[in-house]
């Protein structure tokens, strides 16, 4: 419980002045409340039931739209994932019948595909619908109208209790239906679940006052709209409410509704009053006794809190001084660029002179007094490879300036390959002396993207030298792939390390994460990487296993007009 810094004399003055300041204050209210807590308990208790039968109501209603919700989108999902064609076919929607069933456990109870006309042409469930007509149906109407339709409870052809989910789609023009009758008694337990006491029960109306659920067999809601519940001929401003009404026998009763089905039906609860407070009683005894033991509570509540709120304080101070640690660390490495391309602008100059000088004396060799020279051919190769050398040389280092200096910031179009290529040769040496091979597997012909040449230097260099860094001691293998997929170009860097731990492969991201010592990294790579990426509207996952590897896959939307062309040719 106690950090190794908490022991300082600072944090253990600081909790004991917490420790003094929360029992001091505490108090204070414990007094006053314990001189009007008889008084007002009743009150309070009052306002408890009536906070938590709000709190039930509001968690079934949450469940009831998640199960009608959950219901519209398994037949979305059907009529989006299948043609009509398929679904017309009564063993295929047998087969998805079965399978719903399956899934949910008799929720659904058939399956129907209804033409433009209301004909049922494809049935599969345990009733003889196939020739149906739903064309004077409410329900059809209502979703020739709004493409989606939960419909209200009703009897139907089947003459039991059920309801529709239902949803249009079209062939050509011509549109279609895709309905679902769902279990009554499934929908029903959802409502009965909701039960206080001996007197709480809930149920559903819709707007005409008609019942959505099981009743009493002595109770009939009143006519009119929500069953009277809802004063319909003013705004509703508030989806949950609570009264408390006389019932039907002038009974004191405790009512709680709540809109469901964006407010086509109403979900009601009611309670007795006598039976929701019968616990006031006991609960004024439980409240003489957490008083007597809440100064000792309190007592112990302060120590504890103290304590992790000052080991809190603890760790927010250790993280800022890292953090400090680690800014000087990255104005470390902004020197350090600046400084790199100092140095490549020196070399540049000598190389070029270099490459100039060789140029010149392969010239003079050519002169006669020097052709019967029996070294020739060997001071040909050697000046040969000078010059080689020398432009590679001065290649490598305009590469470093233009790096180091941000030449490359402006957005322009880009040939990933290009710049994967570039990072290869950069990297080359660093991965030689780590045993690393590098292959690349790059698919030619990619169209460009809008970026920054830079930043996109600075993204895979990130990558390679981290992967780099953590196959230093084995060796290992960086393997670049890219591809073009869907309007996007994905490249994807993997390597054969030793993996990132699940418990922290979520943070890599973070600026400042780092698992490097201190000294050897900022943690700000990575999120740069995200950031620079993120930016030009793309994306960079992450998968790793420990023991195996680590592999990014970076997703890079093309151009404009490449993506037109990539539109067209599809």
């Amino acid at each position: 419980m106690w950090r190794k810094s908490v022991r300082a004399p600072y944090y253990k003055h600081l909790i004991r002045n917490m420790i003094v300041t929360i029992i001091g204050v505490s108090f204070v209210p414990v007094f006053l409340v314990s001189v009007t807590i008889y008084s007002t308990f009743v009150k309070a208790y009052h306002e408890k039931v009536r906070a938590q039968l709000m709190a039930l109501v509001e968690n079934h209603k949450r469940q009831i739209d998640a199960f009608l919700n959950a219901r519209m989108a398994d037949i979305l999902f059907l009529s989006e994932t299948y043609t009509y064609d398929q679904l017309s076919n009564e063993a295929f929607l047998q087969a998805k019948l079965l399978s719903l069933k399956n899934n949910y456990g008799g929720i659904f109870v058939d399956l129907g595909v209804v033409n433009a006309e209301g004909s049922q042409v494809s049935y599969a469930g345990p009733f003889r619908l196939s020739q149906a007509n739903y064309a004077d149906a409410h329900w059809f109407q209502n979703v020739m109208k709004n493409q989606v339709v939960v419909s209200d409870v009703f009897l139907g052809l089947r003459g039991f209790p059920h309801f529709i989910v239902a949803v249009k789609r079209f062939q050509g023009d011509r549109p279609w239906v895709l309905r679902a009758t769902i279990d009554f008694i499934a929908f029903n337990n959802l409502v009965e679940n909701i039960h206080i006491g001996k007197t709480g029960y809930a149920i559903i109306l819709n707007k005409n006052g008609e019942m959505q659920t099981k009743v009493r067999s002595n109770y009939q809601p009143p006519a009119g709209c929500y069953g009277q519940f809802i004063d319909c001929t003013k705004p509703i401003t508030r989806e949950v409410n609570i009264e408390e009404r006389l019932d039907e026998d002038g009974v004191p009763t405790i009512v709680v509704t709540a809109l469901l089905k964006n407010r086509e039906w109403l979900l009601v609860f009611q309670q007795k009053l006598d039976d929701a407070l019968a616990d006031q009683r006991r609960a004024q005894i439980i409240s003489l006794f957490i008083f007597a033991v809440g100064g000792l509570c309190i007592v112990a509540m302060s120590l504890l809190l103290s304590i992790r709120m000052v080991n809190r304080i603890a760790e927010a101070d250790e993280e800022k001084a890292l953090m400090n640690k680690q800014v000087i660390e990255s104005g470390k490495l902004a020197s350090l660029g600046e400084l790199a391309a100092g140095v490549a602008h020196e070399i540049n100059n000598p190389v070029a002179i270099m490459v100039e000088e060789a140029g010149w004396i392969e010239d003079i060799l050519t002169e006669p007094e020097f052709k019967e020279n029996p070294h020739m051919a060997e001071l040909a190769r050697a000046l040969k490879q000078i010059n080689t050398q020398g432009k590679r040389c001065k290649e490598i280092t305009t590469k470093l300036l233009s790096f180091a200096r941000g030449s490359g910031t402006a957005i322009r179009d880009l040939q990933i390959n290009e710049i994967i290529e570039e990072v290869v040769t950069l990297s080359s040496q660093r991965a030689k002396y780590a045993n690393v091979e590098m292959i690349s597997c790059l698919q030619a012909d990619l169209p460009t993207i809008k970026a920054s040449e830079t930043e996109m230097h600075q993204v895979f260099l990130n990558l390679v030298n981290n992967a780099i860094y953590a196959m230093e001691k084995s060796g290992g293998r960086i393997e670049f792939k890219s591809q073009r997929q869907d309007g996007h170009i994905m490249v994807e860097v993997a390597d054969t390390g030793p993996g990132i731990p699940e418990a922290i492969i979520h943070r890599i991201f973070d600026p400042f994460f780092t698992t490097k010592p201190v000294g050897q990294g900022t943690g700000l790579g990575l999120s740069i990487c995200y950031g620079i990426i993120r930016k030009m509207n793309g994306d960079i996952q992450v998968e790793s296993v420990v023991g195996q590897g680590t592999r990014f896959i970076i997703s890079l939307p093309v151009t404009g007009v490449e993506a037109g062309k990539s539109g067209k040719s599809s």
